[in-house]
């Protein structure tokens, strides 16, 4: 049963919780007010006087909700592409690190695969081929661990990859230190550096935690359950607050502590570079091989920290004794004086005096500091969500299907300490679920609701941002330092109620960040205006690969 009500409400500060953790960028539709933190509060009161709002009075309860894992909550493997097809008789598949299997300059490795395939090698007469899969090397151990995934060779950015997957049990053997060599480290604007040496000497991981603890630069960081280099940087973190034990009660609190004042952990390396471009970050993580290749980055300085990123090379006790002699073979020809030059022009094989700074971590250390990052990333603060679904008429169908399996799965990697609302919309705004804490009858309530969205009318998109906007003020006057942030699953612009430019200085004013989740949308200059704001981030997705998507987001962000 529905009731219908309007919405006008009193709301309470709050403090921007974007990418920077400062005020609202310079991210605005052209003519739109700039408002004050007050001026935001009384216009919101004023539209949503215009807003239509009916509420769910008897959400419906999931009772056959449960937490999805394994490979229930990932998407099919092919949404991570082949860039190198081999037709082989003996076809290795390699699961390679995206700095070398993505996109020119980033593909190195499928560069040298191409030329490989065409050599013609053979075992035994049987033509041997290798095909290159770009995955991150932190979804290539999600997707094995959950039995969803069995490459023939797993090329990771570093080794630390290499020991998690050990530790989970899989049998694994690595037959290459490297074939191409990289570094992961610093990076920090040159003016900042030139003061940084002055007052606190070299460029450590240490050092730059003092500094930015200090006020004295900005530093952020990536996600480090997808991120080689987040992972590695957190590792270097974790050390140097206590060197003795990385993964001590010491150790652990110093990073809560840091937590609570830096910018949030980035969902990618794009949003680093969006933040560095617009001089909200002064400090932060990257691998040596993407500095080289991001020329609007060159007025920084690149220090190398933490382990190298020299991309070991592995095989697995699943493999044939063909595939285990097409993999030496593969990695030979990556060693070869050729593919090395072409290796050093894409950015690679710099800095090899470079010694790694072994945090002296097992494999099931690094498991457990993920574990450590995910406990304490919001600084102890909870977070308050609202998520936003499109339920217009061209959600029918596929999108929608896929908007409701990617929220209910991605939903297992929300914390119960943090709190959760449900707003969906067409011609007219519903409030599905109010927020509360997500234990597990708020979470039944979440997969109930979800699972009873249909689509048809119009798009009301930013009727409905007003109304979840007005939920977490509301929510923070009950839960005083939470970390609000809307989610807006669309597929298209906005055709009813109100436009962007009327809710853009309102989302300014109170520094709500707003992440957008685009399905098969591809025009979504608006979405990216409103997530610009304060610095959240777009994500444009097939409803094939939006179950990952919203996993590695939730996974930095709830």
């Amino acid at each position: 049963m529905k009731k219908k009500i309007l919405a006008a409400f009193m709301a309470l500060a709050v403090s921007a919780a974007g990418i920077t953790g400062c005020g609202a960028s310079d991210v605005y539709t052209e003519g739109a007010p700039r408002l004050t933190e007050d001026e935001a509060k009384a216009e919101l009161s004023t539209l949503l006087k215009k807003v239509s709002v009916d509420q769910v009075t008897d959400p419906v309860l999931d009772i056959y909700s449960d937490d999805m894992s394994g490979v229930a909550a990932l998407a099919d493997i092919d949404t991570f592409p082949i860039m190198e097809k081999g037709t082989g008789r003996i076809d290795i598949e390699i699961a390679a690190a995206t700095e070398m299997s993505a996109e020119a300059p980033d593909d190195w490795l499928n560069v040298v695969a191409k030329r490989f395939n065409r050599e013609g090698y053979d075992i035994d007469g049987k033509t041997v081929s290798v095909s290159v899969r770009k995955i991150t090397s932190g979804e290539v151990v999600t997707y094995i661990n959950a039995g969803a995934y069995q490459p023939q060779v797993f090329v990771p950015s570093n080794y630390a990859w290499g020991k998690m997957l050990e530790a989970s049990g899989v049998g694994i053997e690595k037959i290459e230190d490297r074939i191409a060599g990289n570094t992961a480290g610093l990076l920090i604007k040159r003016d900042v550096y030139e003061e940084f040496k002055t007052k606190y000497g070299e460029a450590t991981v240490a050092n730059v935690l003092e500094a930015a603890n200090a006020g004295d630069m900005m530093f952020a960081y990536t996600n480090p359950y997808t991120s080689s280099t987040g992972l590695n940087i957190l590792c270097a973190m974790l050390k140097a607050f206590d060197q003795n034990d990385p993964l001590s009660d010491k150790a652990s609190s110093a990073l809560l502590e840091y937590q609570k004042s830096s910018p949030p952990v980035a969902y990618n390396t794009a949003v680093l570079r969006n933040s560095a471009k617009k001089g909200l970050v002064n400090a932060m993580v990257m691998e040596e091989q993407a500095y080289v290749n991001t020329p609007e980055l060159k007025g920084y300085e690149y220090i190398p920290a933490g382990i190298r990123h020299d991309h070991p090379v592995y095989v697995f006790d699943w493999d044939s004794e063909d595939e285990k002699k097409a993999a030496a073979m593969f990695v030979d020809y990556c060693k070869s004086a050729e593919s090395q030059k072409s290796a050093t022009e894409k950015g690679f094989n710099r800095h090899d005096d470079y010694v790694s700074q072994d945090p002296g971590l097992t494999g099931t250390d690094y498991i457990s500091a993920q574990k450590i990052w995910k406990q304490n990333k919001n600084g102890g603060k909870p977070v308050a969500a609202v998520f936003i679904a499109d339920t217009s008429g061209s959600m029918d169908g596929e999108p929608l299907n896929s908007l409701k399996e990617s929220l209910i799965s991605s939903s297992a990697y929300i914390g119960s300490e943090h709190y959760v609302g449900l707003v969906s919309y067409s011609n007219d705004v519903t409030i599905n679920l109010p927020v509360a804490e997500f234990d597990d009858r708020q979470r039944a309530y979440f997969s109930g609701e979800v699972k009873n969205l249909t689509a048809n009318g119009g798009t009301a998109t930013y009727d409905a941002v007003l109304v979840g906007v007005d939920m977490l003020e509301k929510t923070l006057e009950e839960v005083p330092g939470a970390k609000p942030m809307l989610f807006v699953l669309t597929d298209g612009e906005q055709n009813q109620g109100f436009e962007l430019d009327r809710v853009t200085g309102i989302v300014a004013g109170l520094g709500i960040p707003v992440y957008c989740i685009a399905y098969n949308y591809s025009d979504n200059g608006d979405l990216e205006t409103l997530s610009g704001i304060n610095e959240a981030a777009t994500i444009k997705a097939g409803s094939d690969d939006i179950v990952n998507q919203l996993r590695n987001l939730f996974n930095v962000q709830l």
